[in-house]
């Protein structure tokens, strides 16, 4: 099956040179990079519509926090939401981090960057990197900047892990391997510029050795908001609690690009957490906005979002969520309260 012309709309990016089209049923293994919110969940249930076999799909959620007991940026519920949901829809999914996380890169001091890890089929561990020699030193939040250059968390904690784990798995030598993002067009100019569909960085389908084709594909990268909570209604799955707190993207609790709403609303949620990044703020005497306004200044001048309630705080907050993930029959699914809000993120 050679992926629909409905795929494409007026105005969209052309496909670049690729040495075959995409056919979208033909790939062994499709790995969706999963954050467990709205456009990773769209990546997912478009596959499903499409008829790609869920044996061969894989959740693939970078653990921003890592697993050494740092709890700086992410929402605590997220991991278990993501487990929950691979269960749901009896897919695979898969954790991938680095040691230490998003608070052990920050603040390297004339160090190496840290390991990655990931997990494997049958519950190993795998581990890459770390041992370059490469010492640097960061002693700073990312900054809200396009580059990922200085706006590191992208790189280090997801885009780079991600490419470590497919470049360390045996098992994918030999194979056809899709990776999906969940970028969308709408959410910015730069992003509505980036491919469509490209070999992927780990591709080495010319590899006489190493034989691994791997393409990379922006599947719903047309698609507006309204049609991604569309096909999330119509596959009943309950959104991750952030939404529903207001919160219009599922990202870090505290993303760096966070308004004076976000960090209001932060504050109000998880006090403990926003002290954390407050403190590393004034700590390294440089704030994350562009603005030069601290989260504290931000914080003071925002507003919480009204739909906060204590039973979605205690929701989002907790390590071992057991809500559902598809919505029992007689339940209204509705719009979250985050949805069509400020999804403020990177350009």
């Amino acid at each position: 099956m050679q992926l629909s012309f409905d795929f494409f709309v007026e105005g969209s990016p052309p496909l670049p040179a690729h040495n075959e089209p995409l056919d979208l049923l033909s790939y062994d293994v499709y790995a969706v990079m999963f954050s467990g919110g709205k456009d990773s969940q769209a990546l997912y249930l478009k596959l499903r519509e499409e008829g790609v076999p869920n044996e061969r799909i894989e959740l693939w959620h970078h653990d921003i926090d890592g697993r050494e007991g740092s709890t700086l940026m992410d929402w605590p519920c997220t991991r278990a939401y993501c487990r929950a949901f691979a269960k749901a829809f009896k897919v695979s999914v898969y954790f991938s981090w680095r040691e230490g996380g998003f608070e052990r890169e920050m603040l390297r001091d004339e160090t190496d960057t840290a390991p990655v890890r990931f997990e494997l089929p049958g519950g190993t561990v795998g581990r890459a990197g770390g041992a370059s020699g490469k010492l640097g030193t960061r002693r700073r939040f990312p900054q809200q900047s396009g580059n990922l250059a200085s706006r590191w968390c992208s790189s280090a904690l997801k885009i780079d892990v991600a490419a470590a784990a497919i470049r360390n798995q045996p098992r994918l030598q030999g194979k056809r391997v899709l990776v999906l993002t969940g970028e969308r067009g709408e959410e910015s100019a730069a992003r509505a510029c980036y491919a469509f569909f490209e070999p992927h960085r780990t591709d080495l389908r010319q590899s006489e050795k190493l034989a691994r084709h791997v393409d990379h594909l922006r599947l719903i990268q047309n698609w507006t908001e309204a049609e991604v909570w569309a096909i999330i209604e119509r596959w009943r799955v309950n959104p991750h609690p952030c939404y529903r707190l207001g919160w219009g993207r599922c990202s870090c609790a505290g993303c760096i690009f966070g308004d004076p709403a976000q960090w209001a609303s932060l504050r109000a949620v998880n006090a403990p957490q926003f002290d954390q990044i407050a403190t590393y703020e004034a700590a390294f005497g440089t704030t994350i906005s562009r603005k030069r306004i601290s989260v504290v200044e931000a914080a003071d001048i925002g507003t919480p979002y009204p739909s906060i309630t204590a039973s979605l705080v205690a929701e989002a907050l907790d390590e071992a969520w057991d809500g559902p993930i598809i919505l029992p029959d007689g339940v209204p699914w509705t719009l979250p309260a985050g949805a069509f809000g400020d999804s403020t993120g990177p350009t």
